[in-house]
């Protein structure tokens, strides 16, 4: 059980989202909640506050009748339940409903405690509203994706209960909960907010971590395989450029390298008494796939976290409009729903993680291409060479999977489209991107898992498992209980779907 208040971790939201651990609302915030509402309470008497006497958007010029306030709020919901497309998987919807908690425990939205208390019972029940993942421009925030949830909040619509697609209101009977009742201003501050994008850009930043952690054993497998020169890590070469990512890489990496007996010392070979060798049979520097991990990786890294400070900073904001604070006595317009903050650094991530694909691709490359390793076979055949072929037409998925991310790293955060009577003159399309970043760390994960395959028939084929690192030689192992090495032509997709799955689920 997580308690929730001010200043939710990164570190929290993972074990809340991804391992489905409980939450409870501390005191201090539930206080906060409530002394927000009782404020707003008073003070929107006689007063004209935007979307709880008035329209809203361009329609905010019209006043709303006393007697139709709360229907106000219930029209917002169902009339921005209208999304379209593929359904967004239950993960992202729950960790876009700890968003939304997490934002209302602040104490600036004005909403009834008893919103929070459902959120927490949808959380901690695992009820995940339907949301379908086509709809939200990312401006007034997710207003269509999180329309979907308050419909279900309001017991309306659909929601996935124990992995079945089911109506709202049998759920809701079934869990002995009661449908949200509106008070003031919960339709406007359900809908109304980045928690659609910012939970699943959450989401993409831990398969992100676990993803880049994978590349670089993968680049240490592939230095030990080559034999390559040691220092190009080495800590004087690292820290003549002081970039935090470069420096991390490097250090995991040499970490890594201490137990290999498979890397050379260029003292030793090159630097060590006269040598008159005209033409060298060994290449005195390894390709950049291979000599440069650090440099390239590196800025992979420094994204990551950067992504990371700002959804953590997303999820412990104040997202929607107007924001009610009891402190100033005052209720403020303006626009912190917003999502360029979410949409820039989703379009950022994406960006590294497809560089870091690119670098699996060529990676893959040189262990396929005999010519340029000198000591592997063609696509790591090892069975009959013309009979038998290895894994070369797993190469065609992983370079039209990475040309795919390419294409599909082109940014969202400036392909802005004004709407709503131009009202929403200038939109992030935050969620857009968020789910484009999501489907190129997919497809990284893909080309990794063809990668590990074909790592783990070079060490095979140069029986050199015993000389590896102890990291590399626990993978290797670790991979080879599921799949073993082979020689006969197989069909290999149910493989590379298993190394996939190792990939995301396995603790790096």
């Amino acid at each position: 059980m997580i308690e929730l208040g001010p200043n939710l971790s990164y570190k929290k939201i993972a074990s809340i989202v991804l391992d489905g651990e409980s939450v409870i609302i501390d005191k201090s915030a539930r206080k906060k909640v409530e002394d927000c509402y009782t404020f707003l309470e008073t003070f929107s008497k006689k007063k004209i506050i935007y979307g709880i006497n008035t329209g809203f958007g361009p329609m905010a010029q019209f006043r709303v009748a006393d007697e139709q306030l709360r229907e106000l709020q219930y029209n917002i919901i169902r009339s921005h339940s209208c999304g379209a497309g593929e359904l967004l998987p239950c993960i992202y919807v729950r960790s876009a409903m700890l968003a939304r908690l997490s934002n209302f425990l602040m104490g600036k939205s004005g909403v009834n405690i008893e919103l929070c208390n459902l959120l927490v019972a949808f959380l901690n029940n695992q009820i995940y509203p339907v949301i379908p993942e086509h709809g939200g421009v990312g401006a007034s925030g997710d207003l269509v994706q999180m329309a979907h949830i308050g419909l279900a909040l309001i017991g309306e619509g659909e929601v996935v209960y124990k992995e079945e697609r089911r109506e709202t209101r049998e759920v809701l009977k079934e869990c002995g909960l009661k449908p949200l009742e509106i008070y003031i201003r919960e339709g406007l501050a359900i809908a109304n907010g980045t928690s659609v994008m910012a939970g699943i850009a959450a989401v993409n930043i831990h398969y992100s971590q676990k993803l880049i952690k994978w590349s670089t054993l993968a680049s240490v497998i592939m230095n030990e395989i080559a034999s390559s020169y040691d220092d190009f890590v080495s800590e004087p070469l690292m820290e003549s450029r002081s970039h935090k990512g470069q420096l991390h890489i490097a250090t995991q990496m040499r970490e890594m390298f201490a137990t290999s007996s498979r890397l050379k010392k260029r003292e030793s070979d090159l630097y060590n008494g006269t040598n008159n060798t005209r033409v060298f049979k060994e290449k005195v520097q390894g390709y950049y796939s291979l000599r440069c991990v650090p440099q390239i990786l590196g800025p992979v890294y420094d994204t990551l976290i950067n992504a990371m400070d700002v959804v953590e900073k997303e999820f412990n904001s104040v997202c929607d409009n107007p924001v009610v604070d009891p402190d100033t006595q005052n209720i403020y317009h303006g626009g912190n729903f917003h999502g360029d903050y979410i949409s820039f650094e989703m379009d950022k991530l994406k960006i590294a993680i497809t560089k870091l694909t690119m670098l699996t691709e060529r990676q893959l490359n040189y262990l396929f291409h005999d010519k340029i390793n000198g000591i592997l076979p063609p696509f790591v055949n090892l069975g009959v060479p013309g009979l038998n072929y290895g894994l070369q037409a797993a190469q065609f998925t992983a370079t039209s999977t990475t040309a795919e991310s390419q294409t599909l790293s082109n940014p969202v955060y400036v392909h802005s489209i004004p709407n709503n009577n131009d009202n929403q003159d200038i939109v992030s399309m935050g969620t857009n991107s968020a789910l484009m970043a999501a489907k190129v760390i997919e497809n990284g994960y893909q080309v990794m898992a063809i990668h590990y395959m074909a790592l783990l028939q070079a060490i095979d084929y140069l029986d050199i498992v015993n000389e590896l690192s102890k990291e590399s030689r626990e993978i290797y192992f670790a991979i080879r209980d599921f799949f073993p090495k082979f020689t006969d032509d197989t069909p290999k997709y149910r493989e590379i779907e298993a190394i996939v799955n190792f990939l995301k689920n396995r603790e790096n």
